[in-house]
C-alpha cells in the first residue's frame, strides 16, 4: 500500500474513533451534563481529502437541548479564572496589542454576543466603534455554521476576558479547509496580530511541514489547540513554531482560590508523527524523546467541559443557545494567546520588541524556574500508554510545562 493509501486508512481511523468517543461521551453523561463534541465535517464537505479540513475544539457541559439565560453556576466566571491564574495580580490589560482570533465561517451576532457576555460580567465594551474589534475576511463574508459560531464567540470572549484592553481581529475564513485558515493566519499577521489564536485541528499529515512557514513571522506569537480525544497529535499545534495548548481539570477551594489541577483525559499530545525535536525541546531534555520528534502540547490550562467556562452564543448549537459551560483545549488557546498580548504590552512599555520565537522563551524560563512562573500538573492521563499518557513532574505529553502563574510568568517573558 502506497503512502497514500496509509495516510487515507489513517485518517478513516481517526474518524471512526472520534464518532465513537463522541457517542461515547454523550451516553455516559446524565442528560443534564451532557458532554457534546462538534461534528466532523459531512462527506460532501470533506470530499475526496479529509485531512486538509480542520474541526474547532470545544465541548459542551449543558442540558441537551435547552437554552439558558443565565451562565450555569457551574461555569467559570472571568473573575475565577482571572484570580485562580494570577492575571488579578497584573495590572496591564493588553493595551495596543493586537490578538488575531482565526476561526472559519461567520458568527453573524458576534458583537452583541459580546456585548452580552461583558455586561453579565462587568467587562469593558469591545465594539467596532470604540476600537476594541475588528471583524474581517479575505474574500466575501462566509455563510454561518452553528459549531463554529460557537467557537468564534468562546475565543473572542474569553481573550477579551483575559486581555480587555487588547484590541480582538476576528480573521474568519470562507472554509474550514487548512488552505482557508492558514490564510486567515497569513491576513491575521498582515493586518497587525502579535498574537495568534488557532482553536482548531486535525491530524498530522505527511506534507505538515510545508505549512510551517506560516507560523514563521518575526514578533508574532502562534498558538493552537492540542485536541480533546486523549493522547494523539495534532496540526497546527504540532508545528514547532506553534505553541501548542493541552489541557486540565481546575479546582477551587471554597474561597474561590486555586486549589489543584490533573490532566484532563481528553487533553490531545504526544510525539510528533513528522515535526523533527526543536532545540528548545531537546536542551530542556523532554522525557523519552529518542525518536527524535516534538513534544505536544508545551502548555496547558483548564480544559474539561465539567470545569468549563463560562459563554455567550445566540446562534445556537444542538437545540440551544444563549448561555454554555464550554471546555476543550480550544478554550484555553485564546486565554494563552491573551497572555502573550499582556506580556507584549508590557515590553512596549520598556521598548522592547513584540516575543519572537515564543516557544524557546517559554521553555528557557521553564528551565530557570519553571515552580514559580508555570505549575507543573503531575496527576492524571490522557490515556493508557505509559508515560507518555500520565502527567509527570517537568515537561509531560499530556500538560506540557504546566499551567500559568501569570504573576510570575508574564514579568519573566517581560524581562526574556
Amino acid at each position: 500500500m502506497g503512502t497514500e493509501g496509509i495516510c487515507t486508512c489513517a485518517i478513516q481511523r481517526h474518524a471512526r474513533t472520534f464518532f465513537f468517543l463522541a457517542a461515547a461521551l454523550v451516553l455516559s453523561q446524565p442528560l443534564r451534563a451532557q458532554h457534546l463534541m462538534p461534528q466532523l465535517p459531512s462527506p460532501e464537505e470533506v470530499g475526496d481529502n479529509p485531512i486538509s479540513f480542520m474541526r474547532p475544539h470545544y465541548l459542551i457541559h449543558a442540558q441537551a437541548g435547552s437554552s439558558l439565560t443565565a451562565p450555569p453556576s457551574s461555569a467559570f466566571s472571568p473573575l475565577q479564572i482571572r484570580h485562580a491564574y494570577g492575571f488579578d495580580q497584573i495590572l496591564n490589560q493588553g493595551a495596543g496589542q493586537v490578538i488575531g482570533i482565526v476561526d472559519a465561517y461567520d458568527e453573524p451576532s458576534i458583537q452583541s454576543d459580546l456585548a452580552v457576555f461583558n455586561k453579565q460580567f462587568g467587562l469593558p465594551p469591545c465594539t467596532a466603534s470604540n476600537g476594541c474589534f475588528r471583524e474581517i475576511s479575505e474574500k466575501s463574508r462566509p455563510k454561518t455554521n452553528a459549531n463554529w459560531a460557537l467557537e468564534i464567540a468562546l475565543d473572542v470572549e474569553w481573550a477579551h476576558a483575559i486581555a480587555p484592553q487588547a484590541t480582538i481581529l476576528l480573521v474568519e475564513t470562507s472554509s474550514n479547509s487548512l488552505s482557508d485558515l492558514l490564510a486567515g493566519v497569513d491576513l491575521a499577521v498582515r493586518n497587525g496580530a502579535s498574537v495568534v489564536s488557532m482553536s482548531w485541528m486535525a491530524g498530522e499529515f505527511s506534507g505538515e511541514k510545508k505549512q510551517d512557514n506560516h507560523f514563521a513571522a518575526n514578533g508574532v506569537t502562534f498558538l493552537a489547540a492540542s485536541g480533546d480525544s486523549g493522547t494523539g497529535t495534532a496540526y497546527p499545534a504540532a508545528s514547532p513554531d506553534v505553541i501548542g495548548v493541552g489541557g486540565t481539570t481546575l479546582t477551587l477551594n471554597a474561597q474561590g482560590n486555586y486549589a489543584n489541577e490533573v490532566a484532563w483525559s481528553g487533553s490531545g499530545g504526544g510525539l510528533s508523527v513528522y515535526e523533527h525535536e526543536p532545540l528548545y525541546q531537546a536542551q530542556f531534555g523532554i522525557p523519552d524523546d529518542s525518536r527524535g520528534t516534538r513534544g505536544i502540547p508545551d502548555v496547558s490550562y483548564n480544559a474539561d467541559p465539567s470545569t468549563g467556562v463560562a459563554m455567550y452564543d445566540s446562534v445556537g448549537i444542538n437545540g440551544a443557545s444563549g448561555w454554555f459551560q464550554v471546555g476543550g483545549t480550544s478554550a484555553g488557546t485564546p486565554q494563552w494567546a491573551a497572555l502573550f498580548a499582556i506580556a507584549n504590552s508590557m515590553r512596549a512599555a520598556q521598548r522592547k520588541t513584540n516575543l519572537s520565537s515564543t516557544n524557546a522563551a517559554i521553555y528557557s524560563i521553564a528551565k530557570a524556574a519553571s515552580g514559580a512562573d508555570f505549575r507543573p500538573v503531575t496527576q492524571g492521563t490522557n490515556g493508557a500508554c505509559g508515560t507518555i499518557c500520565d502527567a509527570l513532574v517537568g515537561y509531560d505529553y499530556v500538560t506540557g510545562l504546566g499551567t500559568p502563574q501569570a504573576a510570575a510568568l508574564i514579568p519573566a517573558l517581560v524581562a526574556h
